[in-house]
């Protein structure tokens, strides 16, 4: 089962998640990002072996510590791989003071009523075990809002919701992730009609039964507190939804209570020709950027 410590830990140290769990459809652009091209490997073994040792950069840079990031979101090939001769989730614990979580879904169904809903997992069972047996604490799974549609966005949180009481049943916390695309035209309205199915949600979990939420950096600022505030929350925790890291910093500073949980943001000025000095100072700098957005926030403004 997760430790106490790790509970605490995320329950109650200032800080913020890094995703570093992109998946095999956003890998190749994750590595063209990084600077190094398609043509550059050949096959998906090499593509990610490349991918691995990018994280495994990211993971032992001197900033990459529980100080400021509490938690780390893995692919499953992540989560296999290994660090200095040690299963990644136990160098992430043991030597940097991170708490390791899983991504667990397998992408999206083509998009209905205004949403798209999570593919089956196959497997889950089985990988939710393997995951606790190498000291995950937690796990993450994506749906995407597209609109503002009432039946669409119960759907989506209906089928969260159900997830999460499968993965709670193997000890594990689940992280909720209904993601309203930044580009929507209804964005705002999508995201109060989000709220109140989250609070039903909730309403609905067993005595003591708990999750994490991670949600787009919302219009109306601190348009979450009330989830912030909710003891079955044990942490909200903000995608960046592909707003760039200075953007994403300033949205999510006017929202206080949530934290980080970036990916592109993080990690999309990191570049394979640095020199491990560059690499590990351009780490640094937007690790605390993120840090601040998460901890030191802005007055929300008046009336809002």
């Amino acid at each position: 089962m997760p430790s106490a410590a790790m509970s605490d830990h995320i329950a109650a140290k200032p800080g913020f998640l890094a995703a570093l769990d992109q998946s095999g459809g956003s890998t190749p652009g994750a590595l063209r990002q990084y600077g190094i091209a398609e043509s550059a490997y050949s096959g998906e073994a090499e593509m990610f072996k490349l991918m691995h040792e990018m994280r495994v950069r990211i993971m032992k840079a001197p900033a990459f510590t529980g100080d400021k990031i509490i938690g780390a979101i893995l692919f499953e090939r992540t989560m296999d791989g290994a660090v200095d001769g040690k299963p990644v989730p136990t160098f992430l614990w043991e030597d940097r003071g991170v708490v390791p979580f899983l991504k667990i879904d397998k992408g999206l169904e083509a998009e209905a009523d205004g949403v798209s809903l999570m593919k089956p997992i196959p497997g889950l069972d089985e990988l939710l075990e393997r995951a606790l047996g190498l000291g995950v604490y937690g796990t993450k799974m994506r749906s995407t809002i597209n609109r503002a549609s009432e039946t669409g966005i119960a759907a989506i949180v209906d089928q969260q919701f159900a997830l999460g009481a499968q993965i709670a049943a193997h000890g594990l916390m689940p992280i909720l992730e209904p993601e309203v695309s930044i580009k929507s035209p209804e964005k705002a309205e999508a995201e109060a009609i989000l709220l109140h199915h989250l609070t039903k949600g909730l309403d609905s979990l067993p005595v003591g039964g708990r999750v994490m939420v991670k949600l787009t950096i919302p219009n109306v600022p601190d348009l979450y507190a009330p989830l912030v505030a909710d003891a079955r929350v044990q942490r909200v925790v903000a995608l960046s939804g592909g707003y760039p890291l200075a953007d994403a910093c300033a949205r999510l500073a006017r929202n206080h209570g949530m934290i980080a949980s970036f990916s592109r943001a993080l990690v999309d000025n990191l570049k394979y020709a640095m020199t491990d000095t560059e690499f590990d100072d351009t780490l640094a700098q937007a690790i605390e950027q993120i840090y601040a957005a998460s901890t030191v926030k802005e007055a929300a403004p008046v009336g809002t």
